[in-house]
C-alpha cells in the first residue's frame, strides 16, 4: 500500500537493535537463524506521518476497530509475516501532546508465551498497528480581563454571618438533636413578672408626681393644722383628730396612680407586648396588684408617721394609745393602699383611663355631695346618713377617731369593709382579664 492514509507495513527491530524510535528496521532474511528471545524493549516512542487538524473535542477513549486479520490465538500456528493490523491505543502517560487525528505507525512486539515458528519460516514480527492518539486536555481557560478597580470605586461587602455549628449540625440531616440556645432559658414565675412591673412604674413619670403631691399634701396640711391648733392653746381630747385631712387629699392622687397602672397600657397599646412576654394574665395582675400596694403602703406608712409624731409632740392632750398609734399609722397606711388596689380593679375592668378615674372619684367624693342635699328631705334622711357613715371620708376619719357619724363603723371596721369591697372588684378584674380579648 503506497497511500499516505495507509502506511506500508516496517519490519519489526530486532531485541538488540539499538535503534532511534521511531526508525524502521530491515527485515531479516526468511532463513535466517532466530536470535534468542529477550524480553521486548519499550516500545519506542511513534512518529506521526501526517497531521490533519481537527477542532479540539472533549478527552475521550477512541473505540477499538475490528482488526484486519483473525486474532491469533495463543498455541496456534504462527501467523504470516507482515501481517496489517489497525489497532487503537492510548499514548503513553509522558508522551507529549498531540494534534488530535494524527496516524501513528508502531511496532508492536510478538506476546510473549507465544510458539515460535520452525527455523526457516516467517516470524511473527512486524506486524504494523494504526494508532489513533489522544488529543491534549484542553488548558483552562483564562477569565476575561476585568480591570481592577481602585479600593474607592469598590463597593463594600456586608460581613457575613457565620452560622454556628449547632445550626449545621442540627436539622432533618443534622448530626445534633436540635438547636440549643446559647441563653439560658428558664421557666418564667411570679418573681420575674413582680421585676417587668417594678421597672414599669419606677419609670415612668406619673409614679413620681402622684406619690410626690401626696407626700407633699399630707405632710404639709397635717404640719399646718398641728400648727393651727397648737395655736389656740386649748388641749383637745384626741391628738390625731386632725392629722388626717391632708391624707384626705392625698388619696386623690393615688387613685388616679392605681388606674394608670394598667390603663395606660391598654391606652399605648404595650398590654399586647406584656400578655405576649407572661400568656399568665392573672400573673400579670397579681404582679402590678403587688408592686402598686407595696409602694402605695410604704409611701403612705411614712409620711403618716411623720404627721404622727408632729401632731404628738405639738398638741396638748392625753397621750394616743397604742391601738390609736397603730390606726393613725399603720391603719392609714393600709386604708390608702388597699383604695389603690381598687382603683386598678376598676381600671382593669373598664380599660379607660378617663372613664376608671371619673368612676373612682365619684365614688369617694359624691356619697358625701349626695348625702348633704338630701339631708334636708324627712325621708331622704336615713339614706343620707347611710351614705355619711360609709362613705371614704367617714371611714378615714374613723381610723382617727373623728368620724362625721358616731353611729357608723368605727376603730379597724372601715378598713376591713374597704378590703371586702375591693376583694369583689378585684376578683370581677381577674375573671373579666381572662375572658376577654385585648
Amino acid at each position: 500500500m503506497t497511500s499516505p492514509q495507509q502506511p506500508q507495513p516496517q519490519p519489526q527491530p530486532e531485541p538488540h537493535d539499538t535503534a532511534a524510535p521511531g526508525a524502521a528496521a530491515p527485515m531479516p532474511p526468511a532463513g535466517a537463524p532466530e536470535p534468542p528471545a529477550q524480553p521486548p524493549a519499550e516500545q519506542p516512542e511513534p512518529r506521526p506521518l501526517a497531521a490533519h487538524p481537527q477542532p479540539e473535542q472533549p478527552p475521550a477513549q477512541a473505540p477499538v476497530p475490528p482488526q484486519a486479520g483473525p486474532a491469533p490465538q495463543e498455541g496456534g500456528p504462527a501467523r504470516e509475516a507482515g501481517t496489517m493490523m489497525l489497532q487503537a491505543q492510548q499514548p503513553p502517560a509522558a508522551a507529549p501532546g498531540k494534534e488530535a487525528g494524527t496516524m501513528m505507525l508502531q511496532a508492536q512486539a510478538a506476546p510473549q508465551g507465544a510458539p515460535l515458528p520452525p527455523q526457516g519460516a516467517p516470524k511473527d514480527a512486524g506486524t504494523m498497528t494504526l494508532q489513533a492518539q489522544q488529543p491534549p486536555a484542553a488548558p483552562p481557560q483564562q477569565p476575561p480581563y476585568q480591570p481592577q478597580q481602585t479600593p474607592q470605586q469598590q463597593a463594600p461587602q456586608p460581613p457575613q454571618q457565620q452560622i454556628p455549628a449547632a445550626w449545621q449540625a442540627a436539622g432533618p440531616g443534622g448530626a445534633a438533636p436540635a438547636y440549643v440556645s446559647p441563653i439560658p432559658v428558664r421557666r418564667t414565675n411570679l418573681g420575674h413578672a413582680l421585676a417587668s412591673e417594678w421597672t414599669k412604674i419606677r419609670s415612668v413619670r406619673s409614679t413620681l408626681w402622684t406619690l410626690g403631691v401626696m407626700i407633699v399634701l399630707n405632710v404639709g396640711i397635717g404640719l399646718m393644722a398641728a400648727v393651727a391648733i397648737a395655736g389656740l392653746g386649748h388641749p383637745t381630747t384626741v391628738v390625731f383628730g386632725s392629722a388626717w385631712f391632708g391624707l384626705l387629699l392625698g388619696t386623690l392622687c393615688v387613685i388616679p396612680l392605681g388606674v394608670l397602672v394598667i390603663s395606660s397600657e391598654y391606652g399605648t397599646g404595650m398590654i399586647r407586648t406584656t400578655f405576649t412576654a407572661c400568656p399568665s394574665r392573672g400573673r400579670v395582675l397579681t404582679a402590678k396588684a403587688i408592686v402598686l400596694f407595696g409602694l402605695t403602703f410604704v409611701i403612705t406608712t411614712v409620711s403618716t408617721v411623720l404627721v404622727a409624731v408632729l401632731h404628738a409632740g405639738m398638741i396638748d392632750g392625753p397621750a394616743p394609745t397604742a391601738d390609736q398609734w397603730l390606726r393613725a399609722t399603720l391603719g392609714s397606711g393600709l386604708y390608702v393602699a388597699v383604695l389603690s388596689l381598687l382603683a386598678l380593679g376598676a381600671g382593669t375592668l373598664l380599660r379607660h383611663s378617663a372613664g376608671a378615674i371619673s368612676a373612682m372619684m365619684g365614688l369617694v367624693l359624691l356619697p358625701m355631695l349626695l348625702a348633704v342635699f338630701m339631708l334636708s328631705s324627712e325621708s331622704l334622711r336615713p339614706v343620707a346618713k347611710a351614705m355619711i357613715e360609709y362613705s371614704v371620708p367617714n371611714s378615714l376619719g374613723a381610723l382617727y377617731d373623728t368620724a362625721f357619724m358616731p353611729g357608723g363603723p368605727s376603730g379597724w371596721q372601715p378598713l376591713l369593709i374597704l378590703v371586702g369591697v375591693t376583694a369583689v372588684v378585684l376578683g370581677g378584674a381577674y375573671a373579666a382579664l381572662e375572658k376577654r380579648d385585648v
